[in-house]
């Protein structure tokens, strides 16, 4: 009896070692990779921008490494990342689709102050008109959770919308996605993706690098001219 109790306790042992090895967005988690690596929530330099070229690009993410959404939400259900309720509704729905094969996305962080806008509210639409305006692409609804899971080192108090199409919730709510930490740990959440929201100024976009800005991009690091 004592050897099987001795048994199952060191079962126990490693099984909780092994989930604990898979959890990496936990706050304890988050913690030991911050002092690890020492970041820091870095503050966007908030000068107008005059097109895509003006922003280097902020993070490269692979986007297409999975099957189907439900192997997606089981590996941020296996890292520990939280998923609010309106997050975890945009995942299931039809029209959220991954990508079919392995691509990798160069990423921008950008804020509407750096598109042009000099009020302290801007709608979701017109902060979109001025992205495409200048160069960018919205993202695919993929980068929402790939990003999650490739970005375990986010600061404390970052919060960053992801520039995309909304995707409708069950209750027909147009919905976009939100990569954050506000402390207890890496989250992925929804926000309202109205046409008419009203988003921060000082609120920071992912978008997306267009293929054309990434080449030419490339080929004035190797030549030298634009």
């Amino acid at each position: 009896m004592r050897k099987m109790f001795s048994i199952l306790c060191a079962a126990c042992i490693v099984q909780f070692a092994g989930n604990a090895a898979q959890a990496q967005c936990t706050a304890r988690d988050v913690l030991q990779k911050r002092l690890t690596l020492k970041t820091r929530l870095v503050e966007t330099p908030q000068q107008p921008i005059k097109s895509d070229r003006d922003l280097a690009t902020w993070k490269t993410i692979t986007l297409g490494t999975f099957a189907d959404p439900l192997r997606l939400r089981s590996k941020l259900n296996d890292m520990g990342c939280s998923v609010g309720g309106q997050a975890a509704e945009i995942l299931a729905r039809p029209t959220f689709i991954l990508g079919s094969r392995k691509t990798d996305v160069e990423l921008v962080l950008v804020s509407p102050i750096q598109l042009g806008f000099t009020s302290d509210v801007v709608t979701l639409t017109d902060v979109y008109a001025r992205a495409r305006q200048l160069g960018f692409e919205l993202a695919a609804a993929e980068v929402g959770p790939q990003l999650r899971m490739q970005y375990l080192d986010q600061p404390i108090g970052e919060f960053l919308i992801i520039g995309m199409e909304p995707i409708k919730s069950w209750s027909g709510e147009p919905i976009i996605l939100n990569v954050a930490n506000g402390g207890a740990g890496l989250i992925l959440i929804g926000q309202d993706g109205r046409a008419e929201a009203e988003i921060p100024a000082t609120s920071r976009f992912v978008l997306a690098r267009s293929q054309q800005s990434a080449t030419s991009t490339e080929l004035t690091e190797v030549t030298g001219r634009p």
